[in-house]
C-alpha cells in the first residue's frame, strides 16, 4: 500500500473510481436500451472535439465536452428527424468526427504525446484540476441520475408506454446522450478515446450476467469497474504496463467469470430440479 503515498497514484485512484462508477452506471441503461455502441460513435466524435482544441489552443477536454455533448443530441435529432436506426446515424456521424479530427490535429501540427493521452489514456498523469473536473462532471451525471431514476427506468423498459403516461421520453433520451458524452469525456484520461466505450460496456454487462434485478445489475457493475480500475493500476504501477490496457483486460476477466457462473448457477438449477422439470430455467 506505499504506492498510495504518492500523489499521481491518489488522484488517479479517485479519478478512477469516480468515471468508473459513472460509465458502469450508465452502461446498464444504455445496453437495456440496446445502445450500447453510441459510446464508441461518441468517442470518434470527441476526437474532433480533441483536435479543435489543439487547433484553436483551448482546453482540449473542454471542447471535447462540448463537441460530445452536441454530437449526442444530433444523433438522436438524426435518428429522430431522418427516420434511420441508431446504429446508422452513429455509424455516419461517428466517420464525420474522425474524419475532421485527422484533418483538425494534422492542420495543429498536434501528433504528439499530449494527443496520444487522449487517445489511449494516460490515468497515472491526472492533474488536480482534472481530477476536480472529473469529480464535478461526475457528481452531475449521479444527480441527474437520481432525480430522473424513475422515469429513466421506465422509458428503458417500456418507453411506449412511458410516452402514454405523460413522460418526456424525447427529453430523456436527449439528456441520457448528453450523461453518456460526459462519461465519454471522463474516460478519456483514464482509458483512453479508443478503450472508453469498452468501460461503458464490459462491466455493465458482466453486471447484467449476475443481477437478479436492475438495481443490483448498477451495483455490480460499479463493483466491477471499480476493481478493474484498482487492479489496473496496480499492474501498471508494479508490472510499467499500460493503465488503460490492464483495467479493460481485468473487466474483460471479470465478464468472462461472469458467464461462468451463470452457466454453473443454471446448470444448478438444472440438476436440482429433477426430472419432473419442475423449475424452468430462462437461458436468455
Amino acid at each position: 500500500m506505499s504506492i498510495l503515498s504518492y500523489g499521481f497514484m491518489q488522484r488517479a485512484l479517485l479519478a478512477g473510481i469516480l468515471i468508473a462508477s459513472v460509465c458502469a452506471t450508465l452502461g446498464v441503461f444504455l445496453i437495456l436500451r440496446r445502445e450500447a455502441m453510441i459510446g464508441h460513435g461518441l468517442a470518434h466524435l470527441t476526437f474532433a472535439g480533441v483536435a479543435l482544441g489543439l487547433l484553436v489552443h483551448l482546453w482540449p477536454m473542454g471542447t471535447a465536452l462540448l463537441v460530445a455533448a452536441l454530437s449526442a443530441l444530433g444523433i438522436v435529432k438524426l435518428r429522430e428527424k431522418a427516420g434511420i436506426y441508431e446504429d446508422t446515424a452513429i455509424g455516419i456521424l461517428s466517420s464525420i468526427g474522425m474524419a475532421a479530427g485527422v484533418i483538425l490535429v494534422s492542420l495543429a501540427g498536434s501528433f504528439n504525446v499530449s494527443l496520444m493521452s487522449y487517445l489511449f489514456g494516460n490515468i497515472l498523469a491526472i492533474a488536480p484540476s482534472e481530477l476536480w473536473s472529473s469529480l464535478a462532471l461526475a457528481s452531475t451525471v449521479f444527480v441527474v441520475i437520481i432525480l430522473f431514476y424513475q422515469e429513466l427506468l421506465f422509458t428503458t423498459f417500456d418507453s411506449e408506454s412511458a410516452k402514454v403516461s405523460g413522460i418526456r421520453v424525447k427529453r430523456l433520451e436527449a439528456m441520457l446522450a448528453a450523461l453518456t458524452a460526459a462519461a465519454v469525456v471522463l474516460g478519456m484520461k483514464v482509458v483512453g478515446l479508443l478503450l472508453v466505450a469498452a468501460l461503458l460496456v464490459i462491466p455493465s454487462a458482466a453486471g447484467l450476467q449476475m443481477a437478479g434485478n436492475f438495481f443490483q445489475a448498477i451495483v455490480l457493475a460499479i463493483i466491477i469497474a471499480v476493481v478493474s480500475v484498482l487492479l489496473g493500476l496496480f499492474t501498471s504501477f508494479y508490472w510499467n504496463l499500460p493503465a488503460s490496457g490492464s483495467i479493460i483486460l481485468f473487466a474483460s476477466l471479470c465478464f468472462l467469470g461472469s458467464l461462468a457462473l451463470r452457466r454453473l448457477r443454471a446448470g444448478l438449477i438444472r440438476l436440482c430440479s429433477g426430472p419432473d422439470n419442475s423449475y424452468k430455467i430462462n437461458e436468455e
